[in-house]
C-alpha cells in the first residue's frame, strides 16, 4: 500500500517542474514569436514567470496600462505570470498579465511536450484564448 503512494508522490513531483525553463511566446492573433519568459518556482512553491528577452516583433517594451507597481516599468525582468500551482495534469490559479493593455486574467497552463498550453480567461475557462508557448533549448 505505501510504495503506490511513494510512486504517485514521485510522479506528482516531477510533474510539477516540467514547466520550468524558458519559454519563446507567440502572438496568438500574428503567430510571431514575442518574447521568452522564464518559469521558476518562488519559496512559496508556486510558479512564476518573467520576461527574459524582448524579440523583434514584440509590441511594447514597458508595461503600460498594468497595474499597481508593475505600471510603467520595462518588460525584461517582471513577473507576467505569477501564483501557478499544479493542479491535476495542468497548473492553475495563477493570474497572467497582458503587457499591452495590462489586463490581468486568470490563468490555467497545460504541458504538451515542448509546448504550453497557455489560457487566459475571466470568470471561468470557457471565455478565454489560448496561446501556445514553445520550450527554448
Amino acid at each position: 500500500m505505501i510504495l503506490p503512494l511513494l510512486l504517485l508522490f514521485a510522479v506528482f513531483a516531477v510533474a510539477q517542474d516540467n514547466i520550468i525553463g524558458v519559454w519563446q511566446t507567440i502572438d496568438d492573433e500574428s503567430g510571431e514569436p514575442k518574447s521568452h519568459v522564464e518559469i521558476y518556482k518562488k519559496a512559496d512553491g508556486m510558479l512564476y514567470g518573467k520576461v527574459i528577452k524582448l524579440l523583434p516583433k514584440a509590441t511594447t517594451s514597458t508595461c503600460d496600462g498594468c497595474p499597481g507597481d508593475m505600471s510603467g516599468k520595462s518588460l525584461i525582468g517582471l513577473d507576467i505570470l505569477t501564483g501557478l500551482k499544479p493542479y491535476k495534469d495542468y497548473y492553475s490559479y495563477g493570474i497572467i498579465t497582458d503587457p499591452a493593455g495590462g489586463k490581468q486574467y486568470k490563468c490555467n497552463v497545460t504541458p504538451a511536450g515542448d509546448k504550453l498550453e497557455v489560457r487566459g480567461y475571466v470568470g471561468f475557462s470557457l471565455l478565454g484564448r489560448t496561446q501556445v508557448w514553445h520550450k527554448v533549448n
